[in-house]
């Protein structure tokens, strides 16, 4: 890593995004080499190949990808590339959206009132650069009411590209047309994510029936909530005290 850090700046405040990149500047222990209101042109700059020490994004932004589905399309490409957002909004979707992000390491989540002061996120870029991660306090409580509100949805125990091939296996689609969809060219690899979904869902015993283990992953997908089969393939769910029972068709 350079002694200057070269960050990315993602903010779709035509006014605020100039300022916090003079105000990084100033600081001189960071240069900003790039600066967009999108996560699609950040996506863009990093695929151009300039990739960053670190990036420095809001959640919501200007483009259809908000700041946590830039990240998940961003370290896709470019595995654990140093993300760290900010944010002033406090809905359910955004910390579902980053509790389902699989990111779980060289980042920083922050509310933008708390820590937006260029002395106090620069530290904070420089940790995340070297593999660091933090959530502010405030930030982390959301997240784990989020969690408590949803503690039996199944997506929550799958990796983002499983996410993506649960929902098209729910779709109907067939290994061969997930495969296509998603640029891999061995089908086998949806086979192999397929397992890791059936495991994740308690499915092992089905899955030596593909039809049936498909089957059941779709409607635990459609669902949203994990579902389990006795050995007479009577299907039961958690209700609200954490208790199995019949599921109520």
């Amino acid at each position: 890593m350079n002694e200057i850090l070269q960050i990315l700046l993602i903010e779709d405040n035509e006014r605020l995004r100039p300022a916090m990149k003079t105000g990084l500047e100033k600081t001189r222990e960071v240069k900003v080499c790039g600066d967009y209101p999108t996560g699609e042109e950040a996506l863009e700059h990093c695929l151009g190949g300039a990739l960053p020490d670190a990036i420095l994004m809001d959640v919501q932004l200007a483009g259809a990808m908000n700041g946590i589905a830039a990240a998940i399309a961003i370290r896709r490409e470019f595995p654990r590339l140093p993300i760290v957002f900010y944010s002033i909004q406090d809905e359910d979707e955004y910390y579902r959206a980053f509790r389902r992000s699989g990111i779980l390491s060289h980042y920083a989540y922050v509310k933008k009132s708390n820590y937006l002061l260029p002395e106090m996120i620069v530290p904070l870029l420089k940790d995340a650069a070297v593999g660091r991660s933090f959530i502010d306090p405030d930030i982390e409580t959301r997240v784990h009411e989020v969690r408590h509100k949803e503690r039996h949805a199944p997506l929550e125990l799958l990796e983002p590209v499983e996410c993506e091939v649960a929902q098209m296996l729910a779709l109907g689609m067939t290994n061969e047309q997930i495969a296509a969809k998603m640029g891999f060219r061995d089908k086998r690899t949806i086979s192999r994510f397929n397992g890791l979904i059936y495991t994740s869902w308690g499915l092992n015993d089905s899955a030596t029936d593909e039809k049936v283990a498909r089957t059941r992953a779709a409607l635990i997908y459609n669902a949203g909530q994990l579902i389990e089969w006795n050995e007479d393939g009577v299907a039961r769910v958690k209700n609200a005290d954490g208790e199995w029972v019949v599921w109520p068709l």
